[in-house]
């Protein structure tokens, strides 16, 4: 529920939140597939190590990795270690983004997870370049903010970056996302200074936000070559 739009009153006179319903902490997200038309989201397990491997390959100077805090892989043993590892991990929990035939196209996950506060981010996107700008990553965010708000009830979806990184702060505008700021020297990134710029969703723009997206990803919005006719924006 948004509570943002009303103010409330204590018995001191000061302005107050209004109470939040429902029931806390909210579940964590479950370590299970989410498909939709264009693509499957697969919990990642080092089985998809050397699909994720050639993918990411087809980005020879690695500018996707850019500002990621590792990569690029050096080798395919590289790569099924860190696969290794993020199977096992469960903040973040990843998922391998693949093609409806299995093809593994990229990675995201759920992190930062609050239950408490019904609050979690997406992040540790990484999309190949067969995978970029194309519905079904548009699909893959989709599905991962339908599952954290329909299915389990978050409050607030986030979306950080570093500030200077343009293609992920206009995919994030363009998905829905609300700029909030920029925490300056947050992190160090690969030995780089990170000023963090934070989006964010919350529970009460999700309906009119799910729709549009629905609406976006429905068949007739597409030509017979695949090309979206509406843009997300005006979906």
């Amino acid at each position: 529920m948004n509570t943002m739009d009303e103010t409330k009153t204590n018995d001191h006179g000061q302005p107050v939140g209004q109470p939040v319903g429902g029931d806390f902490p909210r579940p964590l997200p479950p370590r299970s597939p989410n498909e939709g038309r264009f693509v499957r989201l697969e919990p990642l397990t080092v089985a998809h190590a050397a699909g994720l491997f050639g993918a990411f390959a087809e980005d020879a100077g690695g500018r996707g990795w850019t500002y990621l805090p590792r990569g690029p892989f050096t080798d395919l043993a590289d790569a099924e270690a860190w696969a290794a590892t993020a199977e096992q991990s469960r903040d973040p929990l990843y998922f391998a983004i693949c093609a409806p035939d299995g093809t593994p196209l990229g990675f995201c996950s759920y992190l930062r997870i609050d239950p408490a506060n019904g609050v979690i981010e997406v992040g540790f996107i990484h999309l190949s370049p067969r995978l970029q700008r194309t519905a079904a990553a548009t699909e893959a965010m989709f599905l991962m903010m339908a599952r954290a708000f329909d299915e389990l009830g978050y409050r607030r979806y986030e979306w950080k970056c570093d500030a200077l990184n343009m293609p992920s702060r206009r995919a994030a505008q363009r998905l829905g996302f609300s700029y909030e700021g920029t925490f300056r020297q947050a992190v160090i990134v690969k030995g780089r200074n990170r000023d963090t710029a934070w989006f964010s969703i919350i529970d009460g723009e999700w309906p009119s936000l799910r729709a549009r997206f629905q609406a976006w990803l429905d068949p007739s919005n597409f030509d017979a070559d695949g090309r979206q006719i509406l843009p997300l924006s005006e979906a």
